[in-house]
């Protein structure tokens, strides 16, 4: 008996994850087993640590340069794949969906294979959980029954931003969790202290939330560990 919140429906489609490392970020392509509105099961030929926090786009076009949501997930478990998982989806496949079916699951493979995804036997299966994201009456942090008491509203996003202190010249590569017209908070392999003035740019300056060239200055208001992980939430507001 399946006892998940949210039914499966296996579905064969690209998918990009990023995560972050103390040494940069790293990008995977691989692709969904099955989905469910609170989960993905994906094909990857990277082990994924259970407890670990990373970020998915799903579907992934490759066509696409920019503007693909990236949704946060953490790792709930990742096992090595069996050899025959490939053939015995397309034995299902003849044997239990119907022709009309049968073509749809054909031009999702095809989509698969544009965006350059083998048809070898992945090495691992990761199952990832959806972050749910924060109500809009909380602040991220706060339960949800306590009011946003900023000036500027702070919303879900994740887009990836290079980090610095003021007179440290060597950048992080990070991501963001959520973030407002005044300030924002990213997940972070290094340690800041209160007080900090960081310098913060946006990977891609043309679709930055925040306008303007180059560098934001920022202070660090905040820092908060993520459980489970050896990561930390750092909040900042912009100092300029």
């Amino acid at each position: 008996m399946d006892n998940r919140g949210h039914r499966r429906v296996r579905m064969r489609l690209p998918v990009r994850m990023r995560w972050t490392t103390p040494f940069g970020q790293k990008i995977e392509l691989g692709e969904t087993i099955d989905v469910s509105r609170s989960g993905l099961l994906v094909s990857t030929k990277e082990f994924h640590a259970p407890g670990i926090t990373l970020w998915v786009t799903f579907p992934f076009d490759a066509s696409l340069f920019d503007g693909q949501p990236e949704i946060l997930a953490r790792v709930a478990r990742c096992n090595e794949a069996l050899e025959v998982i490939r053939s015995t989806n397309a034995r299902e496949k003849v044997q239990t969906i119907a022709a009309s079916e049968q073509e749809r699951s054909d031009k999702l493979d095809q989509l698969a294979r544009a965006v350059g995804l083998s048809d070898a036997p992945a090495t691992f299966t990761a199952a990832f959980h959806l972050q749910q994201q924060a109500h809009a009456s909380s602040n991220g942090s706060a339960p949800r029954h306590e009011p946003e008491r900023r000036g500027s509203a702070r919303r879900t996003l994740a887009v990836p931003v290079r980090v610095h202190p003021e007179r440290i010249p060597w950048f992080e590569e990070a991501m963001t969790v959520d973030i407002s017209a005044k300030g924002m908070r990213f997940r972070s392999h290094r340690e800041y202290a209160l007080g900090d003035h960081l310098k913060i740019a946006f990977e891609d300056s043309p679709s930055a939330p925040w306008h303007g060239p180059g560098e934001f200055r920022s202070k660090v208001i905040r820092i908060a560990p993520v459980p489970g992980s050896i990561a930390l939430d750092v909040s900042v507001c912009r100092a300029e």
